[in-house]
């Protein structure tokens, strides 16, 4: 960082000259970029912020007036303050009275030297300690940029991502999605209840007008790839100036791996299990022409040319491990359960674990007629193989395809079918699309950026004013209004409000949401965002 004005008074140099402080002492602790020495009143023009001036006073002008607007244009331009010596220039024995008025009243540190100094001897002192800083910024991002490259390599999971970017700044450090929920955060020694209590409200309090920007003692960059953009991470900086331009750069390199790292699936199973995942995963995202999958999947003996082909998803209800095991060892045991079901069935598919809490299969019937028989076998066979004691799965299936490139279709579904039925509590073997509606199409859709994007728009602004007016909850009233078919005298009865005042909270809406709140399309709109806004949060 570089050296503030009060570590350049206590230089030896400094002293030397006998320095004090006449106006704008509160400000000494700004930065010095650079040091100047101008014996002529328009030198403000030629300056960018942050310079500390050094003069004998002898170019300046004589009249008040001249002597105010010369300081005016110091404090406009940024300076970082103005330091005057006695006795050799105009000045002999004190700054004039109009001069200390102008900086008192910008807030510039004014300073006179009382004794005579040799302006070289205080230069060479100041930027030797700005290129020292500079020096140790340098080094310091270098580190910055090694230490993230080293995580990304690794592809570290973003608790030690947020680790490491705590350690290297000594700042407590946030991630969260565009909910405003925390994914992961490390407190740099502090107590967590401290920087998590009421984390969404405070959240929402943090508009920056660019991806990366500091503002009330936090600095903040949005995470994301390929234009995608799914969270951020927010880094709480406690001193009262702006943070040095090293954490920026240390949250935005942070912010990167994370980003990376969700692009990067790491995978401990066997090569066999590698391979029916990679060929699982190209069909769900296009990785790889349809004909080189069946060509693969035919050398692993699982033959899906001219096969009527069936998507399969299951999923813990609870997501959760216990204390006593591991996500991905409760994983990979599932896995190999629903493999084992295949092979009990004598059902030709591919399986594998196709994320952090799912397993996917891809079945390949002889015949569409013989669907519902095999997902039945399969549901009961897995049964079987786990014991009645396992966890709660969720089995859900897609609509069966009749050739592989349409198989994608199939397994997407299956996936959506099984994050919306997780609330479900009936026991059905084998969930299917007509088993969900739309609050479980937009609870399977929760992690989508896009979805959160939309829930921001509609509501961001309503929340935003709820979370800084605490007892208004104008939330709820909107809830009340659109849930009771927009009949405002019903929905004022629902909420126990007279209808004066629930009219007035509902012009309040409108003018918060900027909505015209008897539009149909408009109500419509913002009850799609009131139904996801529980599964987005309910994570």
């Amino acid at each position: 960082m570089f050296p503030t004005v009060s570590e350049i008074l206590a230089l030896d140099p400094v002293r030397h000259g006998l320095p004090r402080v006449l106006a704008g002492a509160s400000a000494l602790d700004q930065p010095v970029r650079w040091v100047h020495v101008a014996e002529v009143p328009d030198i403000a023009t030629l300056l960018r912020g942050g310079e500390l001036v050094l003069s004998t006073g002898i170019g300046l002008p004589p009249s008040d007036d001249a002597l105010r607007a010369f300081v005016d244009a110091l404090a406009e331009v940024g300076a970082a303050g103005l330091v005057i010596e006695l006795g050799r220039g105009r000045f002999a024995s004190s700054l004039p009275r109009a001069m200390v008025a102008a900086a008192s009243r910008h807030g510039l540190p004014l300073i006179e030297l009382r004794r005579t100094v040799r302006f070289v001897r205080i230069t060479e002192a100041v930027h030797a300690l700005i290129v020292d800083a500079q020096l140790t910024e340098l080094r310091a991002t270098e580190e910055i940029h090694q230490r993230f490259t080293e995580l990304s390599v690794e592809g570290a999971e973003p608790s030690e991502v947020v680790h490491q970017a705590a350690l290297l700044s000594g700042c407590p450090v946030v991630l969260e999605n565009l909910s405003r929920q925390v994914l992961a955060y490390d407190t740099a020694g502090d107590r967590p209840e401290l920087l998590l209590d009421d984390w969404e409200q405070h959240s929402r309090r943090l508009q920056p007008a660019s991806r990366t920007a500091y503002l009330s003692g936090w600095l903040v960059t949005t995470v994301g790839a390929r234009g995608q953009d799914w969270g951020r991470l927010l880094l709480r900086w406690p001193g009262p100036a702006a943070p040095p331009s090293r954490l920026a750069i240390l949250l935005e390199r942070a912010a990167s791996t994370l980003a990376l790292g969700r692009l990067i699936r790491r995978d401990a199973e066997g090569l066999e299990r590698q391979i029916h995942r990679t060929l699982l995963t190209a069909l769900l995202d296009h990785a790889r022409p349809v004909d080189e999958v069946a060509l693969r999947a035919r050398a692993l003996g699982v033959p899906l040319e001219r096969r009527h082909l069936v998507g399969v998803v299951i999923r813990f209800r609870d997501p959760r491990p216990d204390l006593a095991d591991s996500g991905q060892a409760r994983l990979r045991d599932l896995a190999e359960a629903v493999g084992t079901a295949l092979s009990e069935t004598a059902i030709p598919g591919l399986t594998s674990a196709i994320d952090d809490t799912t397993v996917g299969a891809l079945l390949a019937l002889r015949a569409a007629s013989a669907e519902e028989r095999a997902l039945s076998d399969v549901a009961a066979a897995l049964h079987r193989a786990r014991g009645a004691d396992a966890p709660a799965v969720i089995v859900a299936a897609g609509t069966g395809a009749p050739t592989l490139r349409e198989a994608r279709r199939s397994l997407a579904e299956a996936r959506q079918v099984a994050d919306a039925a997780r609330h479900d509590r009936r026991d059905v073997p084998v969930f299917r699309l007509p088993d969900v509606g739309l609050a479980g199409l937009l609870h399977l859709l929760r992690d989508e950026p896009r979805l959160q994007t939309f829930v921001e728009r509609e509501l961001g602004a309503l929340l935003a004013h709820d979370a800084g007016n605490p007892r208004d909850q104008l939330l709820d009233t909107l809830r009340a209004y659109l849930d009771n078919g927009r009949n405002k005298s019903a929905a004022a009865s629902a909420a126990h409000l007279s209808r004066p005042a629930f009219y007035e909270r509902l012009s309040r809406i409108s003018r918060i949401l900027q909505a015209d709140l008897d539009s149909v399309d408009t109500c419509l709109s913002l009850h799609v965002a009131l139904l996801a806004l529980p599964s987005i949060r309910d994570r």
